[in-house]
C-alpha cells in the first residue's frame, strides 16, 4: 500500500545490479572460485528477531542466516 508507506516514513531502495547476462557471470565466476560466504551466525526463524539485532548492533563479521 503506497499510502501506508508514506504515512508511515517507510523508505523503499533499489539498486542497479547489472544485466541478467552480467549476474550469470558473476554466478559462473564464483561457482568457479568455489568461492563461500563468510557466516557469522546461524538462527533459527523463531529467533529472528535476534539475527535482525546483531545485524543492527553491527557487532557481526559476514553473513547473518535465519534457517527455517
Amino acid at each position: 500500500n503506497p499510502m501506508a508507506a508514506l504515512f508511515n516514513r517507510i523508505t523503499v531502495q533499489g539498486i542497479y545490479v547489472g544485466s541478467v547476462e552480467m549476474f550469470a557471470a558473476m554466478n559462473r565466476a564464483i561457482e568457479a572460485a568455489k568461492m563461500k560466504p563468510v557466516i557469522d551466525r546461524v538462527f533459527g526463524f523463531d529467533e529472528a528477531m535476534d539475527a535482525y539485532r546483531l545485524l543492527k548492533s553491527g557487532r557481526h563479521f559476514g553473513k547473518v542466516v535465519v534457517s527455517h
